[in-house]
């Protein structure tokens, strides 16, 4: 089995957090403090990402397959799940195999049509080119308000508010990811559960309204459409990854789904 990097931190019910792609586990930060008097949290680095070894076959259900086999060798049965993007589809995944006690899908990926695929895939596969063009200049560039926003509003709802070190790491993780660009190819493959595989656990999805990537006005309709069961939420003024945008209210959803009564 492929060892997955991680971080732990935290003490109460496990919290298993799973980036998206081209992501890495430190992308959860923002929400540390929020959640460890709460939680046990467990954010990983997935296979190809971070600081996990690359699968030899990467797709994302394979990705999903090792996250099994991380949560089965750590003794994690049935933990809370939130995932973002990709995470957010592999962590429905999970739970449609019996395997989550919670879900928070934030911008999930599989709530487009095919259009919508399509573009998160150039998008994501353009910037990956484009920020390698540039690589040199990336620190200058993303040391000034400016340059965030002209770069990384694919994935930031504020970029001009991120520091310009999580700039630097967020380039630097597509870049470094061996994994990217096998799983961004899978996402023509992949598919979310029926709805009904998960209809008895709580379910949360949640959209930021400046998500450009999984575009918000059409592909949080469609998931309402696909998982009607679950509980739905807007997330004002936050990107595709909120959680630099409004890591309290990212951080009160996970904290509602696990003790609705709160």
């Amino acid at each position: 089995m492929t060892k997955l990097n991680h971080h732990r931190t935290g003490s109460g019910e496990p919290l298993v957090l799973v980036h998206g792609v081209g992501s890495h586990w430190q992308v959860w930060e923002p929400l540390f403090e929020l959640l460890t008097d709460s939680f046990e949290v467990i954010a990983v680095d997935l296979p190809g990402f971070g600081g996990s070894e690359t699968l030899e076959h990467t797709t994302v259900s394979t990705l999903a397959d090792a996250l099994v086999g991380f949560l089965a060798a750590e003794g994690l049965e049935r933990p809370h799940l939130a995932g973002n993007s990709m995470g957010g589809g592999i962590v429905l995944d999970l739970a449609a195999r019996g395997l989550a006690r919670s879900v928070t899908a934030y911008s999930p990926i599989g709530c487009w049509d095919t259009a919508g695929r399509v573009w998160c895939q150039q998008a994501l596969g353009n910037a990956k080119r484009l920020t390698k063009a540039l690589h040199p200049a990336v620190p200058a560039i993303f040391g000034t308000a400016a340059g965030r926003s002209a770069f990384l509003g694919l994935v930031f709802g504020r970029p001009w508010d991120i520091t310009p070190q999580v700039g630097i790491d967020t380039a630097e993780g597509v870049l470094g990811a061996g994994g990217f660009d096998a799983a961004l190819a899978s996402f023509t493959e992949f598919r979310l559960p029926d709805h009904t595989a998960v209809a008895d656990i709580p379910v949360t999805v949640a959209w930021g309204n400046r998500d450009i990537l999984l575009t918000y006005a059409t592909q949080s309709r469609r998931a309402r459409e696909v998982l009607p069961g679950a509980r739905h939420v807007t997330l004002p003024g936050s990107g595709h990854t909120p959680f630099y945008d409004d890591p309290a209210g990212c951080a009160r959803l996970l904290l509602d789904q696990a003790t609705p009564s709160r």
